[in-house]
């Protein structure tokens, strides 16, 4: 029964993913003015480049090969623009796959295309295929439900948080409600409707709350802008100046340090059901110490956990910093590095915040009838 239980909340879940699928888009303020499809680089002209430095200036000129799409097998010219931005530019070389923007009016040998980037999806679903494979072959069912989770988790945060936000829902709100949605969902499928399951999620729910709220009135206090987050100015500059950006920065934070506060609120739930159920009896303040010395235990190393990992994503940043003797008083005083302090902190009060909430929760949740 139970089996049978599990099977249709995977398959509700599915359907609610493909649901998500068919949601159409936020209305795009810039047409494309072709279809971007794959092509083969036969040759390459660097001719008209230039070297400064490290980096590259000019024209690229190719000559490929479509490999898709209407004009499969017709050969034409494209150009790529390289401006001397490392983390924008692209240089192919001969027997690349590109993918390049094709108009129903280009004409083989006198068009020019624009080539856009290298061709990465290929590899990107081999790769997650290969995930998909080990995720189900190591969890079993459990891999199974975990995997649709990963994909539903996707598709909430694509199809409805972020079209939400672009047509000016606080986006703070939006991606806590995302959030809550999402562990909802997650402790259902890994803990069914249970106790424990009731017991991470409002755990859960809480810290994140406790965290939003935090990081609306440091985010103000330390005027943090938003800025920093990538591609901001493009978005402004797209029809969306309407945009609050610290509040984006604020559902950006939330957003990244949701699923260790799930995962905490989880592993502390789970302790505390395993103490009731080895003795039923134990009253609720005896639970309460329970799950507080098992968030104890586990709080220390998540919170370094989410360091490193917030560390990663500025690491060249600091590398810079240090190879021009900034003091360490400046750079923790700058934009940059004060954003992702404030997103550090914010994700470690939300961890040590979760561990007794949750306590409490199951404390109240799992104590004698």
């Amino acid at each position: 029964m139970e089996n049978l239980r599990e099977i249709v909340c995977v398959l509700l879940l599915a359907a609610c993913c493909v649901a998500l699928w068919f949601v159409p888009p936020p209305q795009a303020l810039a047409m494309s003015e072709g279809e971007a499809v794959r092509a083969r680089v036969v040759s390459v002209d660097d001719s008209l480049l230039e070297t400064h430095g490290f980096l590259e200036f000019g024209t690229q000129h190719l000559e490929v090969e479509i490999l898709q799409g209407q004009k499969k097998g017709q050969t034409f010219r494209a150009a790529n623009e390289l401006r001397a931005q490392m983390e924008l530019d692209k240089r192919f070389s001969a027997g690349d796959t590109a993918l390049v923007i094709v108009r129903t009016d280009d004409v083989p040998g006198k068009s020019v295309l624009v080539a856009r980037d290298h061709w990465r999806l290929g590899w990107a679903i081999g790769l997650f295929g290969a995930f998909c494979l080990l995720l189900c072959a190591f969890g079993g069912w459990t891999g199974v439900k975990a995997l649709f989770s990963f994909v539903f988790s996707c598709f909430v945060v694509w199809k409805g948080m972020i079209p939400l936000a672009l047509r000016g829902w606080p986006a703070s709100w939006t991606a806590f409600a995302a959030t809550c949605l999402l562990t909802a969902v997650i402790m259902y499928l890994v803990a069914g409707p249970t106790r424990k399951g009731l017991a991470a999620f409002l755990g859960s729910s809480l810290g994140v709350f406790a965290g939003l709220a935090m990081a609306h009135v440091f985010g103000r206090l330390m005027h943090i802008n938003g800025a920093t987050l990538p591609y901001v100015q493009a978005l402004l500059y797209s029809g969306y100046d309407f945009l609050d950006l610290p509040d984006v920065f604020i559902g950006a934070a939330v957003l990244a340090s949701s699923g260790a506060v799930m995962d905490l609120a989880m592993d502390i739930a789970s302790g505390v059901e395993e103490v009731a159920r080895h003795n039923p009896s134990l009253p609720a303040r005896e639970l309460l110490k329970s799950g507080l010395r098992i968030g104890r235990s586990v709080t220390g190393t998540m919170t370094t956990t989410l360091l490193l990992a917030y560390s990663g994503g500025f690491l060249t940043l600091l590398m810079a910093f240090a190879a021009q003797g900034t003091a360490p008083r400046d750079f923790l005083n700058s934009m940059l590095v004060s954003a992702e302090l404030v997103k550090t902190l914010i994700g470690s009060f939300s961890l040590v915040l979760v561990a007794p909430f949750t306590a409490f929760v199951s404390a109240r949740v799992f104590r004698p009838a």
